[in-house]
């Protein structure tokens, strides 16, 4: 039997009006755009949007990156991403110009103890620096001034991080929050996307946090644009909630007319193989596979899901990074940090063409 839960917040997306919405024909009324931080709306980008999303979107917060200097040409991180497990591909020493990489994180505990030990935060610090978005789980704390102080410490060598975060969720007082780190310079997101579901039936610990981003290109109607579902389960209630976060997901699908692609990320406590109805919906694809995601290097815990036909962006390459071994921590140093290690996968910044396109171009030589 699910347990009750002692704060919900006020308004998100149902599940039900979700199932709901997939039966009845809306049309109008969702208008948005994408956000440059220097710019105002970067014209309407998403139409045709179901008045539902647009209108019960939960509250988030998005931090204006003040005094970071304007026009700075995008730069290449300066620590490697290192992938331990022998199945992922190897990974460059800098993110690629025509690459996006995408990656979750769960920061055991993340909140005023560990802001303030600075060895901790110089890694983690380091380590965001390597991606262009990062889903984060367990921000801890009743303080507001966790992300503000973590992106800007983020942006102290002069690079453009934002952060989105979600509300406080939870079944007992230790509430969690979800958040969106991004980089400015790589990604823009839509304002009108960012919401959190509501969960009547209580189906669900925390209600995924949901956003939609865009690769920043000189072109932007064929940027890669791509829906992300931040999660986070319940250790003791895998199984129900992998369940759950498969109609999460189809929904998402199905709900979503002007976005093909639809991230899954976050911290499942399961494997690939213990994914039940989310791995069973047709055409879904897990980057991680066969490597521990935990510190300890013995659960497979993180991933990151999507629909294989639709988001052909993905490149094929993935990775756990290994924080004990890329800063030569012990384990006990590692744990300081969290007790899992980051994991990411590789999408190209253009929209795939559509299916029909490949389909025409396949035939023919090989040159």
């Amino acid at each position: 039997m699910a347990k009750k839960k002692s704060t919900k917040p006020k308004t998100g997306w149902s599940l039900s009006t979700l199932f709901w919405m997939l039966t009845t024909a809306i049309t109008g009324g969702g208008v948005g755009g994408y956000v440059n931080p220097e710019l105002p709306v970067v014209g309407p980008l998403v139409r045709n949007c179901l008045k539902a999303v647009s209108a019960n979107v939960s509250t988030s917060r998005e931090r204006p990156n003040e005094g970071a200097p304007s026009g700075r040409p995008l730069t290449d991180a300066q620590v490697p991403i290192t992938s331990v497990a022998t199945t992922t591909q190897p990974v460059s020493s800098r993110r690629p110009s025509d690459k996006l990489l995408i990656a979750t994180f769960n920061i055991q505990v993340f909140g005023v103890s560990k802001l303030a030990k600075a060895q901790v935060m110089s890694v983690i610090v380091q380590v965001l620096r390597q991606f262009d978005v990062v889903a984060i789980q367990e921000v801890r704390a009743k303080e507001d001034h966790i992300l503000p102080t973590l992106v800007a410490e983020l942006n102290a060598d002069g690079s453009r991080y934002n952060f989105l975060i979600g509300p406080r969720l939870g079944r007992t007082v230790s509430t969690e929050q979800y958040s969106f780190v991004y980089d400015t310079n790589r990604v823009e997101y839509d304002p009108s996307s960012v919401g959190t579901f509501r969960d009547p039936q209580d189906l669900l610990h925390r209600e995924p946090f949901v956003a939609r981003f865009r690769s920043r290109t000189n072109t932007p109607d064929r940027a890669f644009s791509f829906l992300l579902i931040d999660t986070h389960t319940d250790p003791d209630e895998v199984t129900a909630e992998v369940d759950t976060l498969a109609d999460v997901f189809r929904v998402m699908q199905s709900s979503q007319s002007f976005e093909d692609d639809v991230i899954l990320l976050g911290d499942l406590n399961a494997s690939e193989t213990q994914l039940g109805k989310l791995g069973q919906i047709p055409g879904i694809r897990w980057a991680v596979q066969g490597a521990m995601t935990n510190t300890r290097q013995n659960r497979a815990y993180d991933n990151i899901l999507f629909h294989g036909p639709s988001t052909r962006e993905f490149t094929g390459r993935w990775g756990v990074y290994d924080l004990a071994k890329s800063f030569q921590l012990t384990t006990e140093e590692a744990l300081e940090i969290s007790d899992h290690f980051p994991v990411w996968a590789e999408f190209d910044i253009w929209e795939a063409p559509p299916q029909s396109q490949v389909a025409e171009r396949a035939p023919g030589p090989i040159r």
